[in-house]
């Protein structure tokens, strides 16, 4: 019998959140369509929530269109169709209104997405359960000892688990599979959608040194900006830059991993189970809102925040004692601040007094884009005892308002 190599998987999924909502919704499917921005009163008329009528006869003039989009909300995903026009993930909705006015605009729905990251996950576990969870669209698989993962390479049992979850949920997903996580999330987005990529140890110098740096995940745009100004523009041209050059440009740490990555190097397990670091939330404002006239607006959304990540807390059952805020000003300067309590928290409450103790310590005569609510130093809430995991009673007294 031959000696099993590492195989391990990188599974992505098409265009999720846009995929799901073509479930609810098939008279979109070919039409470019973008998932982005809060609710708002305008999607009313395709609520399915508030729909008498089942959701696929709901006629397209009913759906908004992105060229009546106003505000500073921001692409979640967009359908193929769409990217075609240059739309993708993190632009501007009102940039997007400007390449393709006539796409159709659908609001983000995580719930929604979070059922059928469950469903797609589950098929997965079941066939091989080895599996890394990355979010809410995307996971590595240990192929290695699997039946059928050592099979052309890995084609055989990625084939399986792409036929699997397209019959139980109707999604469909790109797999990449190759010796490390490095090269298979790599490999994933060579023929998406619906792909199914193969690398082997050999294959480097012919399908991954041709590739741009920013192809290695890890390497962003400040890195390959320096790179490009040293005259490397491929993972080819990086891997024949010797270790000493490397560390000299970018530091031990960074030129060492370089070193590797682009070699196709990476003795990265595949995790099953982590601890969270943190849990967070945070919006962007429509426009920009500032501390003293928008102040009931600021302070009903930080209110929202806090509760979101109490509720967040609650439901994956952790408890936290570092709290902190960020912010984003109308120029685009981040600030964050944070405090660790003596106790364990995950009540709302207790979350928007700390972070508004925070948000004291902070400038707030700017106008500001972006606020953020974040809880770290986790525990899990079954760990602590019953005794002394809430917060003193006396530290919740003040009130928050006054600070916006």
């Amino acid at each position: 019998m031959s000696e099993k190599i590492r195989r391990i998987a990188h599974l992505d999924m098409d265009a999720f959140y846009a995929s799901v909502e073509l479930l609810r919704y098939p008279q979109l499917k070919g039409l470019p369509v973008v998932i982005g921005g809060g609710r708002r009163k305008v999607d009313e008329a395709i609520d399915p929530a508030q729909q008498e009528q089942p959701l696929h006869r709901i006629a397209l003039a009913d759906f908004p269109r992105l060229k009546d989009y106003t505000g500073r909300g921001v692409i979640t995903t967009a359908t193929y169709a769409a990217r075609q026009f240059g739309i993708g993930s993190a632009m501007g909705l009102m940039k997007a209104a400007r390449l393709c006015p006539q796409a159709l605009l659908l609001p983000v729905d995580f719930p929604e997405y979070r059922k059928y990251s469950k469903a797609f996950k589950a098929v997965v576990t079941d066939i091989a359960p080895l599996m890394e969870d990355r979010g809410v669209d995307e996971v590595y698989i240990d192929f290695t000892d699997v039946p059928g993962g050592q099979r052309e390479g890995g084609r055989v049992l990625a084939r399986l688990i792409q036929k699997t979850i397209f019959e139980q949920t109707g999604l469909t997903c790109s797999v990449g599979v190759a010796p490390n996580k490095l090269l298979a999330k790599m490999a994933s987005e060579f023929n998406k959608p619906k792909g199914i990529s193969i690398i082997f140890e050999d294959d480097l110098p012919g399908k991954i040194w041709p590739l741009a740096c920013r192809k290695i995940n890890g390497i962003g745009p400040k890195a390959d900006a320096k790179l490009q100004s040293l005259g490397i523009q491929t993972i080819g041209e990086l891997a024949q830059k010797d270790l000493n050059w490397l560390i000299a440009h970018f530091g031990q740490k960074t030129g060492a991993w370089m070193y590797d990555a682009a070699r196709g190097r990476d003795e990265r397990p595949v995790v099953t189970e982590s601890e969270p670091v943190s849990i967070s939330r945070e919006t962007t404002f429509e426009r920009d809102l500032h501390a003293v006239r928008n102040k009931a607006e600021l302070s009903a959304i930080f209110t929202r925040l806090c509760e979101q990540v109490a509720d967040d807390l609650q439901r994956k059952g952790y408890r936290g004692k570092t709290i902190g805020i960020k912010l984003r000003y109308d120029d685009f300067k981040c600030v964050t601040r944070d405090q660790t309590l003596e106790t364990y928290v995950a009540d709302a409450h207790t979350i928007r007094h700390a972070a508004g103790l925070c948000l004291k310590r902070v400038p707030l005569a700017q106008p500001m884009r972006l606020l953020g609510v974040r809880v770290a130093s986790l525990v899990k809430a079954d760990s602590l005892s019953q005794r002394g995991t809430d917060a003193p009673v006396n530290a919740l007294n003040t009130t928050i308002d006054q600070l916006f």
